[in-house]
């Protein structure tokens, strides 16, 4: 379980093929500092999990299911990529519960800049407009956001100069893919609706 505060930027180091999947190795002295064989990190919002460290390089599995689910797939090496520990029993929760699992692809539909401050507007898969809400959370690339506006294309969300400065989002251009997870309570919400139908 995360909160979608992003703690440090990863960058690509290596990518290796291995199997139906691949090593992604991230350089990122920040995590790297008390990371342990084992531990779960949020990579830009997918859940993946530590399998050797060697010194600022994190070593992680990526399977043929997430390469394909999630924007993984599309990196390069040089990259970069939000990073963020795992929430600890009694940690601040300032932003949303974020579990890690990707719910789909989106991508950025236009960007309203307004001098250090941005509006993106973002493509959404219709599966999941019914867990869009307006003041609702959304973690966009791992980054907890609240939603603004709801259209039928999908929807925006205002970004502070804080967010651009310290999270990968600000180099988004028009139609970059991101990865997107609801919150988990929309998804509980939509699923007892469509249940009592």
């Amino acid at each position: 379980m995360f909160t979608g505060l992003v703690e440090a930027i990863g960058i690509i180091d290596a990518i290796r093929r291995d199997g139906p999947g691949v090593r992604l190795v991230l350089r990122s002295p920040v995590v790297a500092e008390d990371a342990s064989i084992g531990d779960s990190i949020c990579i830009s919002g997918c859940c993946l999990t530590i399998v050797a460290i060697e010194g600022e390089l994190l070593h992680f599995d990526a399977g043929e299911e997430t390469l394909s689910r999630t924007i993984l797939g599309e990196r390069k090496l040089g990259d970069s990529l939000n990073l963020e520990r795992s929430l600890r029993a009694g940690d601040r929760l300032g932003g949303h519960f974020v579990t890690g699992h990707i719910d789909a692809v989106g991508s950025l539909r236009l960007r309203e800049d307004d001098a250090d401050w941005s509006k993106f507007w973002f493509v959404a898969p219709k599966e999941l407009h019914s867990q869009l809400a307006s003041k609702g959370s959304i973690a966009i690339d791992g980054v907890s956001l609240t939603l603004v506006d709801i259209d039928e294309h999908g929807f925006s969300v205002a970004l502070i100069p804080h967010t651009l400065e310290v999270t990968t989002l600000d180099a988004l251009k028009n139609g970059d893919l991101v990865n997107l997870e609801t919150d988990v309570l929309a998804k509980y919400v939509a699923r007892a609706l469509q249940v009592a139908e």
